[in-house]
């Protein structure tokens, strides 16, 4: 029994954790709108084994560090610190200009948000930002396992690292 309310204690405290860490960075982005730090739904680790298909075209390197967390392509951005960040975050990296309004106007990457896009990244923004014309240069739709590359992504990212620090 004390070992539950203790996992239950040191859970409580590390999303209070999180949630600051979160706000803190909404806050250094100049972003208006709080988004609630939710667990990730995802099993990570299936989602490392999914993000397989995802390593042509993205690398998650350590943005501080320069540490390499998994070797991929270039051709989209870099996805450390993807999840809970307001989307087209990455300056080195060029966005679609429908991505970039996107951002702009707060689109944030929640799980719910994440999973939508990477199943459609063209649909998604176009009913994102109510535009016919929106594009994306996303065109590959990931056709399963969406909610584990979440938690995949979600837990190599600065957020996670704080949470599970503490």
């Amino acid at each position: 029994m004390k070992s539950v309310i203790t996992l239950a204690a040191a859970l409580a405290a590390s999303t209070a954790f999180a949630s600051a860490a979160l706000a803190e960075a909404h806050a250094k982005a100049g972003m208006d709108a709080e988004i609630e730090y939710v667990a990730p739904t995802g099993d990570a680790e299936a989602g490392e084994k999914t993000f397989r298909s995802c390593k042509s075209c993205h690398s998650i390197v350590n943005t501080e560090t320069e540490e390499v967390i998994y070797k991929g392509g270039k051709t989209g951005p870099n996805l450390y610190g993807v999840a809970y960040n307001k989307a087209a975050s990455d300056e080195d990296f060029n966005y679609s200009s429908s991505l970039e309004e996107a951002g702009e106007k707060g689109l944030m990457w929640t799980e719910e948000n994440f999973v939508a896009f990477v199943k459609d990244p063209k649909d998604f923004l176009k009913e994102h930002l109510g535009d016919d014309g929106a594009r994306s240069k996303m065109s590959f739709k990931l056709r399963k396992d969406h909610e584990d590359v979440f938690a995949y992504l979600a837990s190599v990212g600065p957020d996670m690292e704080a949470k599970t620090d503490k």
